[in-house]
């Protein structure tokens, strides 16, 4: 039997595990130990997705949060070795792009086991982003890389990677699998659209440090998001840092602020909404998912090919850029039956994968 310790911390995390988890427990030749960081620790950014989508409880919780980019890394790569020291597993398998992300790739790597990075091979090309560091590390790192599209492969082969003993497997996006799954169920578990009372909305959010540490590039956003909450209700489940920022410096919000959701809200809310602003990553697709279209609120986009068919558009902080972007996509109409992310598919690859590797 194989041992796979699975890294996990944050809200996006949580989701690609629990559809790849879902597969791995098909296998009786797979054990699967999950190590819960504590990145993301609240209940509405933490527990409510391991019980609305049946993760499999962690073995492990670090309860490493709230710290520097440095100290957070440290004390996750300092635990998660103690962890895999007495495990001994033979794959560690890791998630995009997070201080949890990297901490675990790189105590596997030190302890030469063998690592598999679920969605790799994905760059914004902007150094500033502490994710676009831990993203690159970690696929160097790797044993086998998990790449979700041919972009992926694209900035991989550019950066040499033919040249490393590393196997590159598309397997597409492990989060249209969950979106396919937990759609079927979301209208039963979620009353979020009568509870909010909401009609025709736009849904947003807002929590990327590019956005929130610059009050000036806040503010722009801010004013953007008032704008349009003027033609058309803006919700905006925000992150509990973005609020507080808010609150620090009398930023005045006119649109409908709720806390973080549970994923299955989050499906209705994405189901019922019509269109998205954003400027997470998992949200940008989550939108193509459920056919919205998406304003992106970055500079750039790891997600290029939505931009490429007209899905999306990047508008950064330029309130008149998100204005037309709205105006575009206003009565847009797109065809979104197009396999991008592997069609549900994406975590049978790569189980299949590991059951041979």
């Amino acid at each position: 039997m194989k041992k796979i310790v699975t890294i996990i911390g944050a809200r996006p995390q949580f989701i690609k595990a629990a559809a790849v988890s879902r597969e791995l427990k098909k296998h009786l030749a797979l054990n699967e130990i999950i190590i819960h960081t504590g990145q993301h620790f609240d209940d509405n950014m933490s527990e409510i997705f391991f019980r609305e989508m049946e993760i499999p409880k962690p073995a492990y919780n670090l309860n490493i949060n709230g710290l520097s980019h440095g100290a957070m890394t440290g004390q996750m790569l300092e635990g998660i070795e103690k962890i895999l020291l007495e495990e001994k597993p033979d794959w560690v398998m890791v998630y995009g792009d997070t201080n949890s992300t990297l901490a675990g790739a790189l105590a596997a790597s030190k302890l030469h086991i063998k690592v598999a990075h679920v969605e790799a091979g994905l760059r914004s090309f902007n150094y500033k982003m502490p994710e676009e560091i831990n993203r690159i590390l970690t696929d160097r790192m790797s044993t086998i890389l998990f790449v979700p599209t041919d972009t992926a492969i694209k900035n991989l082969e550019a950066e040499g990677f033919k040249n490393y003993p590393t196997q590159i497997v598309k397997n597409g996006d492990v989060m249209q699998d969950a979106a396919l799954y937990y759609a079927k169920t979301s209208e039963q578990q979620s009353k979020i659209i009568s509870y909010l009372n909401l009609k025709k909305f736009v849904l947003a959010t807002l929590h990327r440090e590019e956005n929130t540490n610059d009050i000036n590039v806040l503010q722009r956003l801010i004013n953007a998001l008032n704008k349009i909450n003027a033609e058309i209700p803006v919700v905006v489940p925000l992150h509990p840092r973005t609020k507080k920022i808010l609150a620090q410096h009398n930023l005045q919000a006119e649109f409908k602020i709720t806390d973080p959701v549970g994923y299955f809200d989050m499906i209705e809310l994405l189901k019922h909404c019509s269109l998205v602003m954003t400027d997470s990553g998992g949200l940008q697709k989550e939108a193509f998912f459920f056919q919205k279209h998406c304003i992106t609120l970055r500079e750039q986009t790891e997600w290029v090919e939505l931009v490429e068919k007209g899905f999306a558009l990047v508008a950064g902080s330029d309130e008149l850029k998100i204005q037309n972007a709205f105006e575009y996509f206003r009565n847009k109409k797109s065809d979104f039956n197009i396999n991008l992310y592997g069609n549900g598919k994406a975590s049978a690859v790569i189980v299949e994968t590991l059951l041979t590797a």
